[in-house]
């Protein structure tokens, strides 16, 4: 404990970079196995599909919370740094430096990511185009110009996307609601984003976490891909996956606290000079 209170801010940032590298290294890294790498299977997709994307995406989530948690309580996305602040007395000042920290380690993860799979990447798509350029970054449709999604209907599923991701891990952290035993939350939280990829995967790819795209779509640009900031359409769309998981997160925060958590019983002091009685069976 006392090396935890030593840590400070600097071990709160660390633990926010490394866990949402994590998430991202496993998340961009089976996006670039199963598009780049399964591009070039005989027949084509043999190294995996939308499901092993979504664990993928989930377990990488999972672990990052794992890595992060003691420290610095696992945002790993600013729309839950933002939601917390609004709505459960996280301090407004440590806001953007987390959230610097969680774009960094995004950052730095789809470097990785994208050092590792040169060759795949290249042969896929030598021009480096939105072929492959959602291994780093959503996309309407997921690039697919045949669902006619655009800016706006993207806007509203990450508004969507968020808002259900934030309520659910805030149901799931509440002490005072029915959290998770044996130290299981961070799967349970996994198992939310599996879920969320599944069921809301199609519109705008569920970034659901501006870091999460904003990070990996920078390092995309400043290796070959000059399309980054665009979408199939031509048109500047990397604010979608910034600006709805920003909106969506505190929705998501306010209807839990107004159908739930206003609700729930609270720990009342037991009055002094009194021996605390065994719970009633």
């Amino acid at each position: 404990m006392e090396r935890l209170k030593k840590s400070g801010i600097v071990g709160e940032l660390s633990a926010e970079f490394l866990g949402t590298m994590i998430l991202i290294l496993f998340g961009c890294g089976v996006v670039a196995q199963v598009v780049a790498g399964g591009a070039l299977t005989d027949p084509a997709g043999g190294l995996g599909n939308h499901d092993s994307i979504a664990w993928a995406w989930g377990l990488g989530v999972t672990l990052g919370v794992y890595v992060a948690a003691r420290l610095s309580g696992a945002h790993l996305n600013p729309a839950v740094t933002l939601s917390l602040a609004a709505f459960k007395g996280f301090p407004w000042q440590k806001v953007a430096p987390y959230s610097l920290a969680q774009l960094a380690g995004a950052f730095v993860a789809a470097l990785l990511v994208r050092w590792n799979y040169t060759e795949a990447l290249a042969k896929a798509d030598p021009g480096h185009t939105i072929k492959t350029q959602f291994v780093f970054s959503t996309l309407p449709a997921n690039g697919n110009p045949a669902l006619p999604v655009h800016e706006w209907g993207a806007f509203r599923d990450q508004v969507i996307g968020t808002a259900i991701l934030v309520l659910l891990i805030f149901a799931v952290t509440d002490l005072l609601n029915t959290p998770p035993g044996s130290n299981l939350g961070p799967f349970i939280v996994g198992l939310i984003v599996v879920a969320i990829g599944m069921a809301f995967g199609t519109n705008a790819g569920y970034a659901i976490n501006p870091a999460r795209d904003l990070g990996p779509r920078l390092a995309s640009f400043l290796t070959g891909y000059g399309g980054a900031w665009r979408d199939q359409y031509g048109n500047f769309y990397f604010w979608v996956p910034i600006v709805g998981p920003l909106v969506g997160g505190p929705l998501g925060a306010f209807v839990y606290k107004i159908f739930i958590s206003r609700f729930l019983p609270t720990a009342e002091p037991e009055p002094e000079g009194t021996i605390p009685l065994p719970p009633e069976k």
